[in-house]
This record gives C-alpha cells, sequence and structure tokens, in this order.
C-alpha cells in the first residue's frame, strides 16, 4: 500500500499521557503487504494538536546497542530546552523517564514503556525529563528527534543505578547479566548531587 494513494487512510496519532507530566506514549498503525510494512510516526502538527508541545526537529540521531547496554540517565539544561520523540526501529528496548524537577510532585519518579521494532509505539519526552533505556536484544536500534540541537555544555547525566531513584532495569530480561554502562554513565553523579550543584532541570 503506497503511503502516496491512501494517505487518509492511516490512522492519525493515538497519544497518550504517561504517569509524568510531560511525558506521552504515541501509537500509530502499522499498514503491512507482501513487500512489508509502512508507517507515519512521527506528525507535528498533530503531536502539538494533543499536547500543546510545539516540536520542532532540530537534530536527529540512531543508536545501536548490544543486548545489556543501559544509556542514561540523559537531559539537557539548554536554554531554548530539548524535547524528544523516541522510538525501536529493530529489537526491542525498556524506555524509562525520570522527573528530575525538583518542584514537581512526581520528583523522582520514573516510567516505564517498552518499545519494540515494528510495535508501532513512540515516546515523547518534554524539556526538563531524564531519560534512558536497556537493550534487550542485540543490535537494538533506537532512533531520536531531538527539538534542540546537543550541546555539550547543557549535556547532563544521573547515575541510573542510584539508589534514590532505584529503577528496576530487569536484570532478568537480560539473562542476568551486568549492564553495559559507558564510564560517563557509570560514574555519573546521583540525583542528589546534581541537585546540590543546582544542575537540575527548574
Amino acid at each position: 500500500m503506497e503511503a502516496s494513494t491512501c494517505k487518509n487512510r492511516f490512522l492519525i496519532l493515538e497519544i497518550s499521557p504517561l504517569g509524568i507530566s510531560g511525558s506521552w506514549l504515541a501509537e500509530s498503525k502499522i499498514w503491512e503487504d507482501g513487500r512489508g510494512n509502512f508507517r507515519e510516526w512521527f506528525q507535528r502538527s498533530e503531536i502539538f494538536e494533543k499536547t500543546g508541545v510545539d516540536f520542532s526537529v532540530a537534530q536527529s540521531n540512531i543508536s545501536v546497542s548490544r543486548r545489556g547496554v543501559l544509556r542514561g540517565i540523559h537531559y539537557s539544561l539548554s536554554p531554548e530546552g530539548q524535547s524528544k520523540w523516541v522510538t525501536c526501529v529493530r529489537g526491542r528496548i525498556i524506555d524509562v523517564v525520570v522527573d528530575i524537577r525538583p518542584t514537581s510532585p512526581t520528583f523522582k519518579k520514573y516510567i516505564e514503556v517498552e518499545l519494540a521494532a515494528g510495535d508501532g509505539r513512540a515516546v515523547l519526552i518534554e524539556s526538563g525529563l531524564g531519560h534512558g533505556f536497556i537493550a534487550l536484544e542485540d543490535e537494538s536500534t533506537v532512533s531520536y528527534l531531538l527539538s534542540s540541537l546537543y550541546s555539550p555544555s547543557d549535556e547532563y547525566e544521573i547515575n541510573p543505578l542510584d539508589i534514590e531513584i532505584d529503577i528496576d532495569w530487569h536484570l532478568d530480561l537480560v539473562g542476568g547479566s551486568g549492564l553495559i554502562l559507558s564510564p560517563k554513565d557509570a560514574n555519573a553523579p546521583s540525583l542528589s548531587k546534581r541537585f546540590d550543584q543546582g544542575k537540575l532541570p527548574l
């Protein structure tokens, strides 16, 4: 089925709020035929209509991870803010959103969403929230759209194993093996340390 001949038949993105303000789950229809499949996975006007977030794409990133790789918890203090639109295009991950806003009623809380290739799901993460994920399969490939450019001086991380947040990374789903982290993530400060540094979103 060609997108050009059936545009009006594509399901409008279903976008529902998650348990932390500023985060949403988006689900879109996947059209399949003998050639493969097709999916509309991002539509700026629809996102704005349903969330109030005017998401203009400034940068797009792709990461490929082995089973057991943990990336995060990452966030940006860019002056213009940085929202993320995240989907998994190969393999399977558990995506995690952490509320790191000290004035939020859900401060220190996190939510998790499983994303897998072919499931039609994406997560919208508004500026001010932390993000990370664990790869459940080898070659898990994640695509991120960002609303602002990567700025090294504005990028921060919180230790994903911080006991104050106490995220369940589901080691049972990666065979109980040790997590694979970058040195930067493994040595990242705790949430409390970032608070003391004044390096959390206002």
